[in-house]
């Protein structure tokens, strides 16, 4: 049986390599996007399998708008994918507060608005997958995007605590934490830097700028080869909390297992000192013996 597949900025990117992997696997599609036009032509050739929907997921009222067309169109949700986002970059001094609202508007609060209107079908199925994508940046700050990484660090504490909430109801949670993709995430149109300027990150700046420049339209991660794991992934019985796509993320998150684990342990004395020398349930135990 297809499923059914609400994928959120599906225009272009990764959400457009997502959906069109799914639609390859056979599936039905829900494409949404800001952007009507691009979305419009980038389904152009897939006929009535495919319902694209303007959605700003900003918009709770719109989002709850495009789920009932959804369902009115194919009968279910079985796939949510929380895609639509952008990265807010720069040194956190040189990031206005509006700068930071807007990225925690679309990027936690817009994820908050989809999942809310979709959980609702999925729990009256008893079945469904929501897969929100974070970063590998969601699991190690990264320097020169405090924002961008807070964002998704919001997301994947959100992700944990609902995975546990929704899991009796037969819905799945997966966490995907994508390295870099070639995408057009850090062209200029896409990529949102710095308020300000402040002289003692000037240097610092001049190199993350070089950076984005070399990277741009050269990762190593294919966004399609991304979708095609995700179909594998929503069409398994059990799903992994997390997902971490592309050599460079999985460097990344296991470096930072391995660092933790060490810093922890460490500190492992000063940690334990801080428990009373007796708990309540060791004095009462001690009572009940005397």
């Amino acid at each position: 049986m297809s499923k059914v597949w609400l994928v959120t900025g599906a225009a272009s990117g990764l959400g457009a390599g997502i959906a069109r992997a799914a639609l390859d696997a056979g599936d039905l599609m829900v494409a949404t996007d800001m952007d009507s036009a691009r979305l419009s032509t980038a389904y152009a050739d897939s006929g009535d399998r495919v319902l694209t929907a303007k959605l700003d997921i900003r918009d709770a009222l719109q989002a709850g708008s495009v789920v009932s067309a959804a369902v009115k169109r194919f009968g279910r949700i079985d796939v949510l994918v929380n895609n639509a986002g952008y990265g807010q970059f720069g040194p956190f001094e040189e990031i206005a507060p509006e700068s930071a609202e807007r990225q925690f508007a679309t990027n936690v609060f817009g994820t908050f608005n989809v999942t809310r209107a979709v959980l609702p079908v999925m729990r009256g199925q008893r079945s469904g997958y929501v897969i929100n994508m974070s970063s590998n940046g969601g699991f190690k700050g990264v320097s020169g995007a405090s924002m961008y990484s807070a964002s998704k660090f919001a997301i994947e504490g959100f992700s944990e605590a609902l995975a546990l909430e929704i899991a009796g109801f037969g819905i799945r949670l997966t966490i995907v934490e994508p390295g870099a993709f070639r995408t057009d995430f850090l062209d200029d149109r896409a990529l949102k830097k710095g308020d300000i300027s402040i002289e003692d990150y000037e240097e610092f700046r001049a190199r993350a700028n070089a950076v984005f420049v070399q990277r741009n339209h050269r990762q190593v991660g294919d966004p399609e080869k991304l979708g095609q794991a995700l179909v594998q992934l929503a069409a398994q019985p059990v799903s992994p909390l997390r997902f971490v796509a592309g050599a460079d993320a999985l460097a990344v998150v296991t470096q930072k297992i391995k660092s933790v684990a060490e810093e922890v342990e460490r500190w492992r004395d000063l940690s334990v000192s801080t428990d009373f020398a007796t708990t309540p349930s060791t004095e009462s135990n001690e009572n009940e013996q005397r």
